[in-house]
């Protein structure tokens, strides 16, 4: 049978066919057809005591397949290499994010490095993982950071040196310390440090060790130290390690024998040996001759060094110069005040300087000084001044004082030159003469203390410097001045352009003890003293120990030289060279000191260096005296003592000590008691003053009426001058505490109308070393006792106390207060004075009466005992008016102080004989057995009215 064909399909339906197996090929390849990419290189770091790697860029897979689920995920990072202690781990699928992470501790001083690739794979088409897609291979550089977990350890347990003394090593041994970590931070030595205390070494990070110092094997044999090391970290090391330095002794030139640097001298002690156990080291070699030179540096101290620090005309008397000089820079007083503005270095440790900045100057006031051309005169000053320039600088100039700028003679520095000008006198020859004098000197402007004295006779001019004459390199002529009226004016610091009426030519410096003496020149010998030194280096050779030995000295003694051939002689000799202060209270302080060699060999060359041996001499603080003035505070005289010529003596009774307080440490085995303090002790010393000063307190002294006067004949044989004005007197000059005591005891208070005068006040400081020592302020009040002269009456027969003088004048309460309308007057009426008789022998009539019943009273109350009942009388006397003669009852009252007087001088002794009438009333009240005490009280309230009277 045969079968019937099948239909064959139509072609639409073959395209629909074929449609779908070719879409549904297109959606199965489209499921997963991109691979995942990473970043070609990736760096990281990761820390020994972390796991997590920090990569730079992060760990990020992208798939271009994403969004799509599995296919565009990513599952999983792969890790190619050998023994690699990491892995990689996905964060978020979606996102392709992921870490790298360590599988161990890592431990970087094993390996610090690692390099690996990987591989990112997606998740597939599905999820059972089918085909999965990988990404190329990206290399992966991680790099293990450092910990500090090592300390640094020494490679030795201990290390030792040998050095030789006297020399200064660069390296003398060195010390080396490891550290196991890996980093170059932490593993690296960044430091060493000698942990000893207090010893001659020092350590460099490299660990170098040298000394600091010259060792000698006389201090230490061997030195043990410590050191110890540091990393880069600052981590210290577990051990440190001990260095042993051994000082091998060796011969080494040089002073021997003076290991101290430093000096101390107690002021008042005379010469102190500086070197006294030196020694010179030789070496063995044979030596020629040795040079020693001892230098001093005082330039810091004073002006220069230690001098007195009086005043310049106090120095000068001192020094044997005539008197005379004025001082136009003296320290300012009451007196003397125009330096006031001037700054100082107000030091009273050195004498006062004053510095001129180039903007300050002084006026001399008129009579001061006077110079003429025609006589020889001196200049004398202290200077101080620097290279600051090449414009004239005044140091003392006398010009014109108006209308014109002439410049009469002038001191001035012009750079370093020193110049002098000098006008010849108009009344003189008119011809030409020497005017100006040129020094140029380097002293002028080195910026040290130099003493300048300049002795000026026309024609010649010389000028000493420190001590030295110089003559002028040149010397200018000039026609003398034209003949005028104008008045002169005398500067220092500038020069005055009376024309221009102002100042020019400001000096730059500081400038100290200036002063002009006319009619004579200084005496070399007195230019000497001036400048020398208080302090200096001393040597007092036994005739013995100094044969051989050259010595030579500067002037100022803060150089010594000595040179000999014996080395052992000179050694000696070098021994008693000592330093010395004169002065009783020094200026405190350092003073450097420098020993210098030079040796020589028979060669005549210098074989042998000696190094030089520097020190100090430290002068201590002198004991500080007190000065104290004592005597009598208060005392009254009579009017009329005040009105005599002798006057009334203000300090009869003055007592001028000195003292110091020294500690003083107790004896025995009293010393290991810490319980016992040292005890002050104040001893009495002598010294000199050079000023006291009496002040006038309140109003000043008024020349027509009052004065305060002393007696130049016996001042004449004394160094102290005096000087006065309204304010007071000023005594000056170098002289013991007794002759101070001595004229201030002649010193008198005169008032010749003393009418109106009830007290005077007076001030007296008295000082030493121009200012550095001041005494306490001594006051002394006195007061004036005024009296009357009453017409004679027989009821007045008593005699006056001594101090009462007959004089006519104004009657003054002794209680200090001024009658009111105080009239003089000779003559009382003769009615008035029936009257006052009588009023008078009735006031005298009731005393008794008063007096009679007060000592009846007294007796009963002393029957009356065992009742303790006390009857008391008083006298009634409200009804009475009484008018009485003031003076009559100012002589009764006298004549019963003196009657009273009598009785007490019998009773008791040392009263007082000069007295007041004040004290006399009071002494009465108090002895209740002479007087009523309310009658005698309402007596001294009695007041005469005398504004009825009529004369």
């Amino acid at each position: 049978m045969l079968r019937r064909p099948a239909p064959a399909l139509a072609p639409a339906a073959w395209l629909l066919l074929a449609g779908l197996l070719c879409g549904g090929g297109v959606w199965a390849a489209r499921a997963n057809k991109h691979k995942p990419w990473l970043e070609p290189t990736y760096h990281g770091l990761v820390t020994e005591n972390d796991n997590t790697v920090l990569l730079d860029p992060p760990l990020i897979a992208l798939d271009k397949d994403a969004p799509l689920r599995f296919a565009g995920e990513i599952c999983g990072f792969k890790i190619h290499g050998q023994n690699v202690p990491f892995e990689a781990v996905v964060v978020d699928k979606s996102t392709g994010e992921g870490v790298i992470r360590s599988k161990e501790k890592l431990d970087c001083e094993l390996q610090t490095d690692y390099t690996f690739t990987i591989r990112a794979y997606d998740c597939g088409t599905g999820p059972d993982g089918a085909d999965v897609k990988k990404s190329h291979k990206a290399t992966v550089h991680i790099q293990v950071n450092d910990v500090n977990e090592y300390a640094p350890v020494f490679k030795e347990k201990s290390y030792k040196a040998t050095v030789v003394e006297g020399k200064r090593y660069d390296s003398i041994v060195r010390v080396q310390a490891v550290d196991a970590d890996c980093s170059p931070q932490f593993s690296q030595i960044c430091s060493y440090e000698i942990v000893t205390p207090d010893v001659p070494f020092t350590v460099d990070k490299d660990g170098y060790i040298k000394n600091t110092e010259k060792l000698s094997y006389g201090q230490e044999h061997q030195y043990k130290l410590t050191v110890t090391a540091y990393d880069c970290g600052k981590k210290r090391a577990t051990e440190d390690v001990l260095v042993k330095v051994s000082v091998k002794p060796t011969c080494t030139p040089g002073w021997q024998g003076w290991n101290k640097n430093r000096v101390e001298y107690e002021p008042g002690t005379g010469a102190l040996a500086l070197f006294p156990n030196v020694h010179l080291e030789t070496c063995d070699e044979s030596v020629a001759s040795v040079r020693a030179t001892v230098e001093l540096e005082t330039s810091h101290i004073g002006k220069g060094c230690d001098r007195d620090t009086y005043s310049e005309k106090s120095l000068h008397r001192l020094c044997g110069a005539v008197s005379g000089a004025a001082e136009l820079l003296p320290s300012p007083r009451s007196s003397l005040n125009w330096t006031v503005g001037l700054p100082t270095d107000n030091g009273h440790d050195s004498d006062q300087v004053f510095e001129f900045n180039g903007t300050q100057a002084v006026r001399i006031p008129d009579g001061v000084v006077s110079v003429s051309p025609k006589e020889p005169f001196t200049i004398s000053v202290w200077m101080r001044h620097g290279p600051f320039g090449r414009k004239k600088e005044t140091i003392l100039c006398s010009s014109d004082k108006t209308d014109m700028n002439r410049h009469h003679y002038s001191l001035f520095v012009h750079g370093c030159r020193f110049i002098f000008l000098l006008r010849q006198d108009p009344s003189g020859e008119k011809k030409y003469k020497p005017a100006e004098f040129h020094w140029k000197l380097n002293q002028v402007c080195d910026e040290e203390w130099h003493h300048y004295v300049l002795n000026v006779e026309i024609p010649r001019a010389t000028l000493y410097v420190d001590g030295i004459s110089h003559e002028p390199f040149s010397v200018t002529e000039d026609y003398p001045l034209h003949p005028s009226r104008i008045e002169t004016q005398l500067v220092v610091g500038a020069c005055w352009q009376g024309g221009d009426l102002h100042m020019t030519q400001f000096f730059r410096g500081d400038l100290a003890g200036l002063t002009i003496r006319s009619g004579k020149l200084a005496d070399k010998k007195v230019i000497d003293c001036l400048y020398t030194c208080k302090e200096g280096l001393d040597l007092q050779i036994p005739e013995d120990n100094g044969k051989g030995v050259k010595i030579e000295t500067n002037p100022s003694q803060s150089m010594l030289t000595l040179e000999g051939e014996d080395v052992g002689v000179l050694e000696k000799a070098l021994q008693h060279v000592a330093y010395l202060n004169s002065r009783q209270f020094p200026t405190p302080g350092i003073r450097r000191l420098k020993l210098s060699s030079t040796v020589k060999c028979l060669n005549e060359a210098a074989c042998i260096s000696v190094p030089p041996v520097d020190g100090y001499v430290m002068v201590l603080q002198p004991e500080e005296p007190k000065i104290s003035l004592s005597g009598v505070h208060h005392f009254a005289r009579a009017a009329s003592e005040f009105e005599s010529s002798e006057g009334v003596f203000l300090f009869p009774e003055l007592r001028i000590i000195s003292t110091i307080t020294r500690e003083v440490e107790p004896d025995g085995e009293r010393d290991e008691d810490p319980t016992v303090q040292e005890s002050l002790v104040s001893e009495e010393i002598v010294h000199d003053l050079d000023t006291c000063e009496v002040t006038v307190e309140g109003d000043e002294l008024n020349p027509e009426q009052e004065s305060l006067e002393v007696d130049l004949a016996r001042l004449q044989h004394r160094g102290i001058e005096v000087s006065s004005s309204d304010l007071g007197v000023i005594f000056t000059g170098v002289d013991t505490m007794a002759s101070y005591e001595e004229v201030l005891h002649l010193l008198r208070y005169r008032n010749w109308h003393s009418r109106s005068l009830l007290d005077r006040k007076f001030k007296l400081i008295c000082s030493e070393l121009n200012g550095r020592y001041v005494s306490n302020e001594f006051q002394v009040e006195v007061n004036v006792i005024h009296t009357a002269n009453p017409m004679e009456h027989a009821s007045h027969m008593a005699a006056q106390p001594q101090f009462v003088h007959p004089e006519h004048r104004a009657f003054v309460d002794l209680s200090g207060h001024n009658l009111a309308n105080p009239h003089p007057f000779a003559v009382v009426p003769s009615t008035a004075t029936v009257v006052i008789v009588v009023c008078v022998s009735f006031l005298v009539f009731m005393i008794i009466l008063g007096v009679f019943r007060i000592r009846a009273a007294h007796q009963r109350a002393v029957r009356d005992q065992d009742t303790g009942k006390e009857n008391e009388m008083d006298w009634d006397d409200s009804a009475l008016t009484i008018t009485v003669n003031p003076m009559e009852t100012y002589e009764d009252q006298h004549s019963s102080e003196e009657e009273e007087e009598e009785e007490e001088e019998e009773s008791e002794d040392g009263e007082e004989d000069d007295i007041t009438s004040a004290e006399s009333e009071s002494s009465e009240e108090e002895g209740g057995e002479h007087g009523d005490p309310q009658t005698a009280n309402r007596q001294q309230q009695l007041e005469w009215d005398d504004s009825t009277l009529s004369y």
